[in-house]
């Protein structure tokens, strides 16, 4: 690596920890601001608020790792510009393609970091945030859904009118065994409770019916124990349950809630491709920032300045709307997420081909 390719790279990483540090800080302070009422409603001592800011503020620096990269790009490439130094460094030899080697050495330490930390690291962090927001800043949550219908192993089906997450009870419920179009096995209850001690669930005033050749059997009791593929946390508040999963985890989810034909499937598949596209926006947003901020204006560099944001906000917007279709069913959540990076992939190579350096 040559002087000059460590001086931008310098440059680089330390406005891009500049930049996350002034946009987190900004951050963390309107989001204390706003939740002040609720920490002193919930009589959370200091300690407790600095626990929970102490795993929001690495979430949220990775989160927006994309668009501080761009914004960092912009700004050093843009003063660079400024004050002529690209044009000294393009004349004495060196290619514009050469140029781009720190940013891109740079960028790619960033992404493989992100990576790294959004998929695996963050995600145990995120289990204390986001149990944390759901104990003191959010409302009590009821489970009201009615008629509730899931798979819970493969030919296993189970039935509950109503569950009451508060006392982990169900009502009317069934489980049923089929094999092929016949069932062979159903098992009723008027009511199901989990046993905290046990760690299984009873049954009361139960009747089970099973085929067994062509004869059907049928059993009844008041109580009984059983062993469910099923856990009442499944029941609870799943607020930003995403956030708090490793990309193993996202994975096993995802075939769980398949298999179980649930409706809410595409959130979690958008989060686990969102991780994936992620290290590729920093590529993709670094090497657009290089082509719009790399030309000397006689404006100085404010105008670049602007355009990194004015670009930063267009590609947000984007990426809410893909992510919000995706989340709603309207399209293959792969395609939604990847969307926004395809197009400002065409634009940066578009950008390169034509605009002026």
């Amino acid at each position: 690596m040559k002087l000059i390719d460590r001086y931008i790279l310098k440059k680089f990483l330390s406005s891009f920890m500049f930049t996350v540090f002034i946009i987190v800080a900004i951050i963390v302070v309107i989001d204390v601001t706003e939740k002040t009422d609720k920490y002193s409603a919930a009589n959370l001592s200091a300690l407790e608020v600095l626990g929970y800011y102490m795993d929001f503020i690495p979430w949220i620096a990775n989160f927006i790792t994309p668009l501080t990269v761009f914004i960092a790009t912009v700004f050093v490439t843009a003063k660079m510009a400024g004050h002529t130094e690209i044009v000294a460094i393009l004349s004495s030899g060196v290619s514009f393609k050469r140029f781009l080697l720190p940013y891109f050495i740079g960028a790619m330490l960033i992404a493989i970091s992100s990576f790294v930390l959004t998929g695996w690291v963050i995600p145990n962090s995120n289990k204390t945030r986001v149990a944390f927001e759901i104990a003191y800043l959010k409302s009590t949550y009821y489970f009201d859904k009615t008629n509730f219908h899931i798979q819970v192993a493969p030919n296993t089906y189970l039935y509950m009118r109503n569950y009451n997450n508060q006392s982990n009870t169900g009502y009317n419920f069934t489980l049923e065994k089929v094999d092929g179009t016949e069932l062979k096995r159903k098992l009723s209850a008027s009511r199901i409770k989990w046993d905290e001690e046990k760690k299984k669930w009873t049954v009361s005033n139960w009747t089970e019916m099973s085929l067994e050749g062509i004869e059907q059997v049928v059993t009844e009791g008041k109580t009984m124990d059983t062993t469910l593929a099923i856990h009442p946390s499944e029941f609870e508040n799943d607020y930003r349950s995403y956030d708090a999963m490793t990309i193993n985890e996202l994975n096993e989810q995802i075939d769980k809630l398949k298999m179980r034909g649930a409706s809410n499937v595409e959130v979690y598949e958008v989060e686990k491709y969102t991780r994936f596209t992620s290290p590729f926006a920093v590529l993709i947003l670094t090497f657009m920032g290089v082509i719009v901020s790399a030309r000397k204006t006689r404006g100085g560099a404010g105008f670049q300045i602007a355009l990194g944001f004015f670009l930063s906000f267009i590609y947000i917007l984007l990426f809410i709307m893909s992510k919000t279709i995706a989340e709603a069913g309207g399209l293959p959540p792969a395609i939604s997420v990847w969307f926004p990076n395809i197009l400002f992939g065409g634009i940066s190579m578009l950008m390169y081909k034509y605009v002026p350096r």
